[in-house]
């Protein structure tokens, strides 16, 4: 990964690191709404490309009533390009994390689990439709992944190995 003034101003607006930490952010605080141990470490580089995905998002925006496994298997299309997009997105989600625990925003627990903290972090969701819906899409993601539960359920499904 480049250095943020060498990279292309696009990839800096696109992949803000403040602003992907928000998004995991959101998934995080969900997840712990059914499951107060925290989200795995290795479900977060998962949520990135799927919110950022526009018509993942669009799917899944729809679809906030339903499942996220039934809404996978009626929708294979969310699967299409998603192991690469996960590849690609994996510095940026790493570099999303490490401003949140420098913030002190998120703790790693031993177990391996992010525990997110709300201190600094506005409840409410605001910003452009887009940046709502895709906080929107985050929330439902990370509960989803806690009403899982199983870390492998969730790889498979993505059709990607951890």
């Amino acid at each position: 990964m480049r250095v943020w003034d060498q990279r292309p101003i696009e990839i800096r607006n696109l992949f803000n690191p403040a602003f992907c930490g928000l998004v995991l952010y959101r998934a995080m605080a969900a997840y712990e709404v059914e499951d107060e141990r925290g989200i795995p470490f290795s479900l977060a580089p998962l949520i990135l490309p799927i919110c950022l995905h526009k018509p993942s998002r669009d799917v899944l925006a729809l679809g906030t009533r339903s499942y996220f496994l039934k809404l996978v298997a009626t929708h294979p299309q969310l699967l299409v390009g998603f192991g690469g997009r996960a590849h690609d997105m994996l510095p940026f989600t790493f570099e999303a994390l490490g401003l949140l625990h420098q913030l002190g925003t998120v703790q790693v627990r031993p177990d391996g689990r992010l525990k997110s903290n709300a201190q600094g972090v506005r409840k409410t969701i605001s910003g452009s439709d887009e940046t709502q819906a895709i906080q929107k899409v985050a929330k439902f993601l990370g509960k989803e992944f806690a009403r899982i539960g199983d870390r492998v359920t969730i790889y498979t499904t993505m059709g990607v190995r951890p």
